[in-house]
């Protein structure tokens, strides 16, 4: 069975970095698309990032762009959410799912639908 489990959430100052990880068991990360998705307190669950199954291809959020990257270690079959240049906007649960493609996911309704969710990583980002 297709599962996914999230780590790496921390507190971070401004500016600072952290490394999330997705790692994936049941299934090897290039098969399905894997996608980031976080949910700030009092706002509504967003998609973050995405990484195609195939060609690698990779989606971010604009608030993002140029501070996170989002890269696949075949390998290990994790997934990793690199985020630089932290902001206090980014505080919130950091969650990982896949499916078989970005658009699935990031256009999801419910976690549920999708083939494998997490439970979540928690980053606050704070002085």
């Amino acid at each position: 069975q297709a599962q996914v489990v999230e780590s790496g959430g921390a507190l971070a100052q401004p500016g600072g970095s952290l490394r999330l990880s997705c790692s994936a068991s049941g299934f090897a990360v290039d098969y399905y698309a894997i996608g980031w998705f976080r949910q700030a307190p009092g706002k509504e669950r967003e998609g973050v990032s995405c990484i195609s199954a195939k060609e690698d291809h990779t989606v971010y959020v604009d608030s993002v762009k140029g501070r996170f990257a989002i890269s696949r270690d075949i390998t290990k079959n994790v997934v990793y959410l690199q985020m630089n240049s932290l902001k206090s906007e980014d505080t919130g649960t950091y969650t990982c799912a896949a499916d078989v493609r970005c658009a699935v996911i990031l256009n999801s309704e419910f976690l549920s639908d999708l083939e494998a969710w997490g439970r979540g990583t928690v980053v606050i980002v704070s002085s």
